[in-house]
């Protein structure tokens, strides 16, 4: 049968670390409960129990004890990834201002302002370097870059 999984002893300052952050209840509910875990694992419970004390997944539990062991304290942060990666480069948000700041009749349309629906069709359709953006997109870069119609 395996060992159960505890927490390696703690020194002096991760325990007050720990205890702190748990006291103060003011950082991230991930960093506390987190926190929690490990103060409870040194305190001698077992990994059922702290999961039911913090309402998350025995191997939930279990990861973040490993990773204490082997990272210390860095295991408090969160380590997400950026989400959905960029659909477009800095290079294409520069062709888009560039393209939003000139005026449609150089461009070859017949009309004299842009609009962000007649631009996100224009760049959808342009046959040189064809750029896919919605128009909320649109609208938040044109926004980061002070443009504005």
């Amino acid at each position: 049968m395996a060992q159960p999984v505890k927490v390696r002893r703690l020194t002096d300052q991760e325990g007050q670390k720990l205890q702190r952050i748990v006291r103060r209840g003011s950082t991230s509910t991930v960093r506390y409960r987190r926190a929690m875990m490990l103060l409870a694992s040194a305190g001698g419970n077992t990994v059922p129990v702290i999961a039911r004390l913090v309402q998350a997944d025995e191997d939930t539990v279990r990861d973040v004890i490993h990773r204490f062991d082997k990272i210390g304290l860095a295991c408090l942060d969160p380590q997400w990834a950026g989400g959905r990666p960029r659909l477009l480069s800095p290079d294409d948000e520069d062709f888009v201002v560039q393209t939003a700041t000139t005026r449609p009749t150089k461009l070859g349309k017949p009309f004299t302002r842009w609009s962000v629906r007649k631009l996100a069709d224009h760049l959808r359709r342009n046959v040189s370097r064809p750029i896919r953006i919605g128009r909320v997109a649109l609208r938040s870069l044109l926004a980061r870059h002070s443009v504005t119609f």
